[in-house]
């Protein structure tokens, strides 16, 4: 029976996340040579924009085999631009190997990666990377650790700057440390019974499996100790992939461009089996798209496999407009995803010749299809391309690849940071669509402000008699949209949606009719509960000397910001708290300043919080407002027609 295992290595950025995947490629025998950041060899860094930068800019797989284990392998981003990227790959792991610095420690990044795990109930190794690096404190570590993420964990080999450390679960000091999870081994323990290897392994890996404990290595991938360790780990300790049969039931998780054959799909297969010239369904669209060929990479390198079997990763051609998130076949198998990743940035775009916004908008297109989060609006009336990002190193690669891959030269104006707008009270949204004939859509909606980071509910408690089902979809299916620009012009957040009455014409009502009147009734609610500005803030911890703590804490306050002091020490403070984005988008940099470079800054989305008007922006309305309802009635049903 094969033996295979979905993992990824996930870390904070410049943890040593692509190294740890150049060794062991190499260790494998998957690669004749150590790839390097540095020097822009890295196998799983192939674009030239990332080998160009040193940087990881999407996710890779790669494939290879250790002992009797194949192992699929997803080398993930580690920058905060492109922490979305990350996130979309753990949706496709049974297992993870986070990374973490001997030297920095668990990060912010560190800290919100395990959450998601922990969300998906990921069984995960922890790799603490860099223990020859000057300034290197495993022990120290350990405490971050324990106070940060979790005390459950069970240290696997020490700390040596030799390659001879002792082999996975040989620790004399794990029997003692496994009694606390498990009670065969605490009863062994207790009667003085010594633990064979096999048994330890076995004990180790039914806790790891459950997420009960994690294992814990340490070496240097640079200098390639404890790698052999690591494999060893991830093959003896995480589980493999089980086949499951039945219908076909697939998520994608990235997707690349071919220039012959369109959008290259990559899917990792939960149920059933799919083969080359197979049609399969894609939910979202609700159409079937046949394969024209299945693949499986290795960084640039591929095999034509003509199949992928359930528990498996590959690459599918011919799904025509596919995008990240779409779900193939059934969604019974698919687990749910975990982005936690907000874009906080909002930016126009202009190409540098006026004749190429055709181009630019459809490159962009592609651009979304890969990223859902860019959110890219064209608004053709004031022809404004408007995209959501998560920082300036993400607007630059976007400009790269927009060179490199169509052609386009473009430009950028200011950031602007990305609010939202909640119901301020309760109130109802309804309208009557009946005129210019032929047309039939009444709606009434009950809607109700809900605690803040609770998103949209909806829900409908109209009968089939007075609105049938299937335009009951259609509502359903628009709300999303409806909720994308509220009354002071931005996406509406933390509310209910009731649809509560209505009705359909038998003559009169045409299919579309609900998809134009859903907006209007929203918006005309919208107007009745009156609306609340939310603004993001970012949580912060901060390390900077004595003498510049008041310069800090004078900014922080200055910002609209909270903080509470931490511990002092060695000369220096330690500061946490909250601040608003918008009035702090320099903080790195004004940090530098107040603290002669001496300042340390570690910063997380943390959520949105109620803003007045005049601290806040409202923008107007992009398009037709809905509100104008005799213009955005015209102006939807010519848009339906084409």
């Amino acid at each position: 029976m094969r033996k295979l295992i979905n993992t990824g290595i996930t870390s904070h950025i410049d943890a040593g996340k692509t190294t740890v995947t150049e060794q062991l490629l190499f260790l494998s025998g998957a690669t004749r040579t150590k790839g390097s950041v540095d020097k822009g060899t890295a196998f799983t860094d192939f674009m030239d924009i990332e080998r160009n930068r040193g940087l990881s800019v999407k996710m890779a797989t790669t494939r290879f085999r250790w002992k009797d284990t194949e192992i699929n392998l997803i080398d993930t981003p580690g920058h905060t631009d492109f922490a979305a990227e990350a996130e979309r790959a753990l949706q496709v792991l049974d297992c993870a190997v986070l990374i973490i610095s001997a030297v920095e420690g668990v990060e912010a990044r560190t800290e919100l990666l395990w959450d998601a795990l922990k969300k998906l109930n990921i069984p995960t190794i922890i790799f603490v990377n860099k223990i020859d690096r000057a300034g290197a404190n495993f022990e120290q570590v350990l405490g971050n650790i324990s106070s940060q993420l979790t005390s459950d964990f069970v240290v696997i080999n020490k700390p040596t700057l030799s390659d001879e450390d002792c082999a996975v679960c040989d620790n004399p000091d794990l029997a003692q440390r496994l009694a606390d999870f498990d009670d065969e081994v605490l009863e062994m323990v207790l009667d003085g019974k010594v633990i064979d290897k096999s048994l330890m392994n076995k004990k180790i890996k039914e806790c790891a499996q459950d997420r009960r404990l994690f294992p814990l290595l340490c070496g240097s991938a640079l200098k390639g100790i404890g790698i052999d360790k690591l494999l060893d780990a991830i093959t003896e300790l995480f589980p493999v992939a089980k086949p499951v049969d039945g219908k076909q039931s697939g998520v994608v998780f990235k997707l690349d461009r071919d220039k012959v054959m369109g959008r290259v799909a990559y899917v990792r297969l939960y149920s059933g089996t799919l083969k080359t010239r197979d049609s399969i369904l894609n939910l979202r669209t609700g159409e079937e798209r046949k394969i024209s060929q299945i693949r499986r990479f290795s960084g640039l390198h591929h095999e034509d496999t003509g199949v992928l079997e359930s528990g498996d990763i590959a690459a599918l051609y011919g799904l025509g407009d596919v995008m990240v998130g779409d779900v193939l076949g059934s969604d019974e198998y698919v687990p749910q995803s975990c982005i936690v990743t907000t874009p906080l940035l909002q930016i126009r775009m202009f190409p540098q010749q006026e004749e190429d916004y055709p181009k630019l908008i459809e490159a962009m297109g592609e651009f979304e299809a890969e990223d859902p989060l860019l959110n890219v609006v064209w608004v053709k009336e004031q022809r404004q391309l408007l995209i959501n990002i998560s920082g300036v190193i993400q607007l630059e690669v976007i400009g790269e690849m927009l060179k490199s891959r169509y052609g386009i030269s473009a430009d950028f104006g200011e950031p602007e940071v990305i609010y939202k707008e909640t119901p301020t009270n309760s109130g109802i949204g309804y309208v009557s669509y009946t005129m210019p004939k032929p047309c039939w859509a009444v709606l009434k909606f009950e809607i109700e402000p809900l605690p803040l980071g609770s998103g949209m509910k909806y829900e409908s408690t109209v009968p089939d008699t007075k609105i049938l089902y299937r335009y009951q979809n259609q509502v359903s299916n628009t709300i999303k949209s409806a909720l994308r620009q509220g009354i002071k012009g931005w996406e509406v957040t933390d509310l209910s949606i009731r649809l509560v009455d209505g009705e359909h014409h038998n003559e009169h009502t045409h299919p579309l009719d609900f998809i134009v009147a859903t907006p209007i009734a929203i918006m005309n609610g919208l107007v009745d509960t009156g609306t609340t500005l939310l603004e993001p803030f970012m949580k912060f911890n901060v390390s900077v000397p004595e003498e510049s703590k008041g310069k800090v804490m004078s900014y922080i306050v200055n910002s609209r910001g909270t903080f509470e002091m931490g511990k002092q020490a060695d000369g220096r403070s330690a500061l946490t708290g909250e601040v608003p984005v918008a009035t702090t988008m320099d903080f790195p940099v004004r940090l530098a300043a107040m603290t002669g470079g001496r300042g340390a800054l570690s910063q997380s989305f943390s959520g949105y919080k109620p803003c007045a008007d005049e601290l806040g922006n409202t923008t107007p309305y992009r398009g037709v407002n809905p509100l104008d309802k005799s213009k955005y009635i015209l102006y939807i049903r010519s848009a339906l027609a084409q």
